[in-house]
């Protein structure tokens, strides 16, 4: 009659009336491979590339699959199989003892997935087959908590930790002190939008560590242009010259003359005040006082400007005392500002100039009669505000000169 085995561990079975004369050394034998089930364990080298190696279960006899502990040892240059008989049930205790990072699977020879290590996995698992596949004993499977009491001191760190595991519901209030936590431990990721207020600050404790880089570069700005965040931070600078310091006077000339203005390099918008000369007076019938020559043409010039700048100028004479127009003053670029009219025998007073073009013209009129000038009064306008003053500017009288042209120019310099 032929000898049977069990299923799962190849223990050879006598049924009655078998094996006369040889039950103490097979009962010997069954007794070692129980043994070997229980509390057998082997080191099983699996070094090499990949590859599957095969423990077997061999009846009545030791064998590799039947061991309570198995440890895969060698160096492995590639992800490895190891398979026991399809459909045994059994537990072993498997430790992943090889070096170098690949894979390792424990599966049935042709069914289920088994369970694998990954590439850096070089623990130990408890695995058990079920007839169907290779499971594995985890915390996951088993039953229960861990209390404190299971866990020694200071054995959980960082890396049992998973990301954001921590919450606030599992931190006691007020135990996580300063000194529990690392340098600069606390980033945007750990502070909840608008928890940090004033009051949990202490007095000049935000410094300038503390305050993130807007991307500004640390200068000097001159008239500077800022862009402002709602949170308040410049974001933005740059330098500056519309509008810094005002207009300062940088030239003033009377005629005839002429020249070549050249701006300073840091200005940006000019204001020209142009006269041009008075007609000269006529002496009609040898009277003095009549006619009059006409008063030069006068006006402001706000003229903006590109670096570098420069423009020829021009002064106007005053008119003959023949009776002869004044000549006009102009600037090249800006403006030309025209002469009076010299005195006409038929008329007391002779057309005055004018200035096209000008943003502010003004006009003059003879408020005194003394020989040889007259003085003429004039306003002119420079933004809301009314500004007046005297010259000797107009015309001349009888046999009398006109009053000669002026320029006077201001320059926006930036500082």
């Amino acid at each position: 009659m032929a000898s049977t085995y069990t299923t799962d561990l190849a223990i050879q079975l006598m049924a009655t009336g078998e094996n006369a004369g040889t039950w103490g050394q097979i009962t010997n034998t069954n007794l070692v491979v129980i043994q070997q089930a229980i509390a057998g364990y082997e080191g099983i080298s699996i070094a090499g590339g990949a590859q599957t190696t095969a423990l077997v279960m061999t009846q009545n006899a030791l064998a590799t699959a039947r061991n309570a502990v198995i440890k895969l040892t060698g160096t492995i240059t590639g992800n490895q199989v190891v398979t026991v008989p399809n459909g045994i049930e059994k537990t072993w205790i498997v430790s992943n003892g090889t070096s170098g990072a690949f894979t390792v699977q424990f599966k049935y020879a042709s069914t289920g997935t088994g369970q694998t290590w990954s590439t850096t996995d070089k623990g130990i698992k408890i695995l058990y087959a079920d007839g169907s596949d290779i499971q594995v004993v985890d915390l996951s499977t088993l039953s229960g908590t861990v209390a404190t009491a299971q866990i020694a001191n200071y054995a959980v760190n960082t890396a049992q930790l998973a990301t954001n595991a921590v919450t606030a519901i599992k931190i006691t209030q007020s135990t996580i002190t300063q000194a529990k936590l690392a340098a600069n431990s606390v980033g945007a990721n750990q502070i909840i939008q608008s928890t940090i207020t004033q009051s949990k600050l202490a007095a000049n404790s935000v410094g300038s560590n503390q305050l993130i880089s807007t991307g500004v570069t640390p200068a000097s700005y001159t008239s500077a242009s800022i862009t402002v965040d709602a949170d308040g931070r410049i974001t933005a600078a740059s330098s500056g010259s519309a509008g810094a310091g005002g207009f300062q006077p940088t030239l003033y000339a009377t005629g005839p003359s002429s020249g070549t203005y050249t701006a300073s390099p840091t200005a940006n918008r000019l204001g020209v005040y142009m006269w041009a000369g008075g007609g000269g007076g006529n002496n009609y019938n040898g009277t003095v006082g009549f006619p009059y020559g006409g008063n030069g043409g006068g006006g402001y010039y706000s003229k903006p400007i590109t670096q570098p700048f420069s423009a020829p100028y021009s002064v106007g004479a005053g008119g003959p005392n023949n009776g002869q127009s004044g000549s006009p003053t102009s600037m090249t670029n800006v403006g030309t500002v025209n002469a009076g009219s010299g005195g006409n025998p038929n008329v007391s007073q002779a057309s005055p100039g004018n200035a096209p073009g000008a943003t502010f013209p003004v006009t003059g009129r003879i408020i005194a009669s003394a020989a040889p000038a007259r003085t003429v009064f004039h306003t002119f306008m420079c933004g809301a505000n009314a500004v007046f003053t005297t010259a000797t500017w107009g015309a001349g009288a009888g046999i009398y000169t006109g009053v000669e042209g002026a320029i006077v120019i201001f320059e926006n310099t930036g500082t």
